[in-house]
């Protein structure tokens, strides 16, 4: 950042001193904030964000600013916005609409707010905005160039939009891109969740039983995560192919009724509602934690653990004990919001690097593609793709080979010789 930080009064230096180490550590996105600083794709364009308000995604707004965008940001969780950063981001022009701990009412207010700027494109996580602008805003609709999805659980909201034919402009599936779930999803969602768990609870996790409740990209990465640290890992799923790759892997299947009985930490990432519920709730073991990795706060039954609780009170930061009949305790982390995030800083500087230079070539490429896309969902170009791994070898100093014209010739070909 150019600005000096020195003079600014708090909470904005702070925010700013973490803006400026997640700029230190994110080489892919300084690299196209030079690009974009000479080309300006975003001059007189206005960009609406909805992400988790912290130091990365504050640089992705700034590397956005500099190529000549307006922008506005709201945070996607009322739990996941770091109050520095957001006073740091607004000290340096981007207009930000969120609070740590924000109601209901707030929330929705704030993603209004970012709407009100009349915006161009979009940046969401979860499809937060996109279902406010076709719910209550969609006076917006003919307005909006398109935009880019950056989770799981938004890209699946999308598709239904897209299936039932009321999408109106086109989006982009960020976290269907090769350099976001093979890295974002699996790498950062599997250190973050477990930085999240310890720092809340500043107990081992080596010897105890771990349960993951889903085995995609984000759950493959807590188990391997969890087993890298000393645990012994069962997984829960209800897609026979992933469970047939858990098994591949080591981990132990079956369902959660069973593994009820055996989890000391439980960790939901399946994008679903109810995957832990009061019946299991009364099967687990006394001290037994909950933790969410998943994007909303719906996978582990919080209504149904307040109902059954006779005493509910906060033990930790970040840490409520559920008191139940017979005097078992449970303790949910985080309120079942993410954990990796809500009680840490979320993913690895690096990670997020690959992830919103894919965020920041698809709004531009979206820019290129003005009037010649329908509404719908579409991929990240390959290249786009592939442009973002480059960089980040270079950024490495990584080199690899290349394919001469023969070998180009040979794959290609179905004379072989």
């Amino acid at each position: 950042m150019s600005d000096s930080t020195t003079s600014r009064p708090e909470p904005a230096l702070s925010g700013l001193q973490k803006i400026y180490w997640a700029e230190r550590h994110m080489p892919v996105l300084n690299r196209l904030r030079e690009e974009l600083e000479k080309s300006q794709p975003f001059k007189d364009r206005r960009i609406g964000i909805c992400l988790h308000l912290e130091a990365k995604t504050a640089f992705l707004a700034l590397v956005l600013k500099a190529g000549g965008a307006e922008v506005a940001i709201c945070g996607s969780n009322p739990l996941t916005t770091q109050d520095d950063v957001a006073a740091g981001l607004a000290s340096l022009g981007v207009k930000v609409f969120a609070r740590r701990g924000a109601s209901a009412e707030e929330y929705r207010h704030y993603l209004h707010r970012v709407l009100d700027i009349c915006p161009h494109l979009l940046i969401d996580d979860g499809g937060d905005l996109v279902s406010a602008v076709h719910g209550e805003r969609r006076e917006l609709i003919g307005h909006i160039i398109g935009g880019a999805e950056e989770t799981t659980t938004g890209v699946r909201r999308l598709r239904a939009m897209e299936r039932e034919g009321v999408l109106g402009f086109p989006m982009v599936a960020v976290n269907n891109a090769c350099c976001k779930y093979l890295f974002d999803n699996r790498y950062g969602t599997g250190q973050s969740t477990w930085d999240g768990i310890m720092r809340a609870t500043n107990l081992s996790i080596a010897g105890k039983r771990v349960v993951v409740a889903g085995f995609g990209w984000c759950g493959k990465g807590i188990a391997q995560r969890a087993r890298g640290l000393g645990a012994r890992v069962i997984v829960t799923e209800v897609d026979p192919i992933r469970a047939n790759e858990a098994l591949m892997e080591g981990y132990e299947v079956m369902p959660m009724a069973e593994a009820a009985l055996l989890g000391d930490i439980f960790i939901t990432a399946t994008g679903c509602a109810g995957v832990i519920g009061e019946k299991h709730f009364k099967s687990m073991k006394d001290g037994a934690l909950l933790a969410n990795a998943g994007h909303f706060d719906v996978e582990v039954d919080v209504a149904a653990l307040r109902r059954l609780a006779r005493e509910v009170r906060r033990v930790r930061e970040g840490v409520e004990e559920f008191l139940l009949e017979g005097g078992k305790r449970l303790y949910l982390l985080a309120e079942g919001r993410l954990v990796n995030i809500a009680a840490a800083d979320g993913h690895p500087v690096e990670i997020m690097d690959l992830s919103f230079a894919l965020q920041t070539l698809s709004l531009e490429y979206l820019l290129q593609q003005e009037g010649k896309l329908k509404p719908g969902l579409y991929p990240v170009p390959l290249e786009v793709d592939c442009r973002v791994a480059q960089l980040r070898l270079e950024a490495l100093g990584v080199r690899i080979d290349e394919l001469t014209q023969e070998q180009k010739e040979y794959l290609s070909s179905w004379q072989i010789t």
